[in-house]
């Protein structure tokens, strides 16, 4: 973070101081959204005083404070205004400010009133001149240099945040800019640090407030305004799950889609094929997969072992019995243990091909945008062709929002409907069959649409003469509205006739955008 102030100086002289897609007729309903809304802001390092400063503002100017306790107040609240409108309402003024230790009752910190022209202090217990000596809201005094050298061990245990008075049992916290001016008196760089330990904090405090997690790291922070559930993306095009942190991921909720990525990452898959599919010798202990029927298996030592239950045995056998060797009694134990893992392997290599494949599609069609436009110029040349081609684009930004949806509706899905996974508890089987039939359909008819509408942007329309492209574009602007509506009916299901019925445990989803991730507009320093 050193480099997170574009100018130290200067900034220690500052800080001192309707979806419309239901209508298919009207093509221009499918323009792409204009991404200027004030619900997501991208805070950059150069504009992150001045969206700490609107939040002090706003509470100096409510309870008519200075800037060093609207700080205070706001820091104890972890720069939640609400917050501290709650508190004010339920509690009152006097409350609000005794919970964040705030005092803003006014005090002479020159102690020129008074008749002596030196004071002690009664750490050092030295007489000094009261020009030598600061005195905090809270009304207790101390010399410079005892106040200098209380504030220096506060920064450096990194407890710059909130530092208390000196005073015996006195929380009070000091005044930010006495601190920042006493501390720069003795070491510049120090006085600095503590400047971006209280403007930092405006993000690692505020829940409303993130860290772009963009690796390598981008500087920007994501502001939101409304739920804290949300999917956006920074200036740096990077799109991510406000709540987590982690890639936009709905349908699935966090903790599927973090389970879902260790299992993926996890080797244990691999080790689950080994286990099913192989036994180790027990003479050399290398493994051996069972290539036949017979459960009677050789090793490449020669070494002949019962596939059931992996002891060594004679050759000689039969159809029921193998020669010196009797396993009967766990024969059936084992049987349904290896079918057991076994279906489970299955089961995770279904979802998650079906995953791979979704995922991959995307990387591919990803690369139509430059492919498209190359056809879009040609067309462009033609002069009997109309020069409107947003349907296009519209078709293109649909097909990858709905693309990437789709491919997280199988992680979902293998989550919600295992027999032995994070819902067991919560339906029976007959009600985990009707509702796993009930989202199938809903995703079939999904998935057929998104295949098709990939199938039409793909075509040569470039060749096509006038007549041929006035019908794609009718067929795409269709297909990309009901496409539209069959990804809302899925996300619908989700919400309200699974994640809904849940009893023991709480899931919650990013809402449906059908404009798609909010992309923030940058917050102007002021």
């Amino acid at each position: 973070m050193e480099d997170y102030i574009s100018s130290d100086d200067d900034y220690y002289e500052d800080y001192c101081g309707d979806d419309h897609d239901d209508d298919v007729a009207d093509d221009t309903h499918l323009q792409l959204p204009n991404y200027t809304g004030p619900s997501t802001k991208v805070i950059t390092k150069e504009s992150l005083l001045s969206a700490q400063m609107e939040d002090l503002h706003r509470v100096m100017d409510l309870l008519s404070l200075k800037e060093h306790n609207a700080l205070a107040l706001l820091i104890h609240y972890r720069w939640d205004v609400d917050k501290v409108l709650a508190v004010l309402v339920e509690k009152g003024k006097d409350e609000l400010f005794a919970e964040a230790c705030v005092t803003v009752v006014e005090h002479d910190d020159s102690l020129s009133s008074g008749l002596s022209s030196t004071a002690m202090c009664n750490i050092c217990y030295e007489d000094v001149s009261v020009d030598d000596v600061t005195t905090m809201d809270c009304g207790h005094f101390f010399c410079n240099d005892c106040w200098t050298e209380h504030f220096i061990v506060k920064i450096n245990e990194g407890q710059s945040r909130r530092i208390k008075c000196m005073e015996y049992k006195c929380n009070a916290i000091c005044d930010v800019a006495k601190v920042r001016h006493l501390v720069y008196a003795r070491d510049a760089d120090l006085a600095k640090k503590f400047d971006r330990f209280i403007l930092e904090s405006y993000v690692e405090d505020n829940r409303r407030v993130k860290w772009c997690p963009s690796v390598p790291h981008c500087g920007n922070a994501i502001r939101i305004e409304d739920d804290e559930l949300c999917e956006v993306e920074c200036a740096c095009g990077l799109q991510f799950c406000f709540s987590c942190s982690s890639e936009a991921h709905s349908p699935c909720s966090c903790l599927i889609w973090e389970l879902w990525s260790k299992k993926c990452q996890d080797e244990s898959e691999t080790v689950n094929w080994i286990a099913v599919h192989t036994k180790p010798c027990p003479k050399c202990h290398k493994l051996v997969e069972k290539n036949g029927g017979c459960n009677l298996v050789s090793c490449v030592c020669g070494q002949a072992f019962c596939w059931l239950c992996g002891c060594a045995t004679g050759r000689e056998h039969t159809w029921t019995n193998i020669s010196n060797h009797s396993c009967g009694r766990y024969k059936e134990d084992h049987e349904k243990k290896a079918e057991r893992a076994l279906r489970n392997l299955q089961r995770y290599i279904h979802y998650h091909d079906r995953y791979k494949a979704h995922t991959d599609s995307l990387k591919l069609e990803s690369m139509l945008k430059e492919t498209v436009q190359g056809k879009i110029s040609k067309l462009e040349e033609r002069e009997t062709i109309a020069k409107d081609f947003s349907w296009v684009t519209n078709g293109l930004y649909r097909l990858f929002r709905s693309r990437r949806i789709l491919s997280y509706s199988y992680p979902f899905a293998y989550y919600m409907f295992g027999d032995d996974l994070l819902f067991k508890d919560e339906m029976t089987k007959e009600e985990r069959e009707i509702k796993k039939n009930l989202f199938e359909d809903q995703q079939q008819q999904f998935e057929a649409n998104v295949e098709k509408l990939s199938l039409f942007l793909e075509e040569h329309f470039d060749q096509y003469s006038e007549a041929r492209v006035m019908e794609l574009r009718m067929r795409v602007i269709a297909l990309s509205v009901t496409t539209d509506k069959l990804c809302q009916n899925l996300y619908g299901c989700i919400e309200t006739d699974l994640l809904g019925s849940l009893k023991r445990s709480v899931h919650k989803i990013a809402p449906y955008n059908s404009k798609g991730v909010e992309k923030a507009s940058e917050l102007l320093n002021q």
